[in-house]
């Protein structure tokens, strides 16, 4: 388990199959990921979370003091770059209070320490200005652009060598 100031980061299990769907069918979380899944998507998406394949790691976020179910993190390979890119989807009424940016900034570090990766990526729309911050936040750098998904991507990239922001 993995640990911030104020969430506890673990693993997936069967219970928490309810909390996951409520988060893929929000219409606001999936706003710049495709839109809310439908539930046999989800029931896939969450078989993968609890039986990764190699080079996936997958993760419950909870409020620490409360043990609520916040959101989910992960680092798994992108499909386009092949290289492992941090993801993370959190409920609205835990935005903009930097929760995700604690969280992103943890299994950054876990990537680098633990796992002994030289680099991690994350893909946004350029639309996403939030996100796209909490990146910037991280001293992560766009590094690309591209078109996909009926939308401008944004591709940002940070190395071992580089510091992240500690608080």
């Amino acid at each position: 388990m993995l640990e911030t100031k104020r969430c506890l980061v673990g693993a997936v299990h069967e219970s928490d199959y309810e909390s996951i769907k409520e988060l893929y069918l929000n219409v606001e979380v999936r706003k710049y990921l495709g839109g809310p899944r439908k539930e046999e998507t989800i029931r896939g998406v969450f078989n993968d979370m609890l039986s990764p394949e190699e080079n996936c790691w997958y993760w419950i976020v909870r409020e620490k003091k409360t043990k609520t179910f916040i959101g989910v993190v992960s680092l798994d390979p992108n499909d386009v770059h092949q290289e492992i890119e941090v993801s993370y989807q959190f409920l609205p009424m835990y935005w903009r209070v930097g929760y995700a940016t604690e969280v992103a900034q943890e299994v950054i570090r876990y990537a680098f320490h633990e796992l002994q990766l030289s680099k991690v990526i994350a893909v946004t729309q350029m639309a996403n200005i939030p996100s796209r911050k909490l990146l910037e936040r991280l001293r992560m750098k766009l590094i690309q652009t591209y078109y996909r998904f009926g939308a401008e991507q944004a591709v940002y990239s940070i190395e071992a060598t580089e510091t992240i922001l500690l608080d």
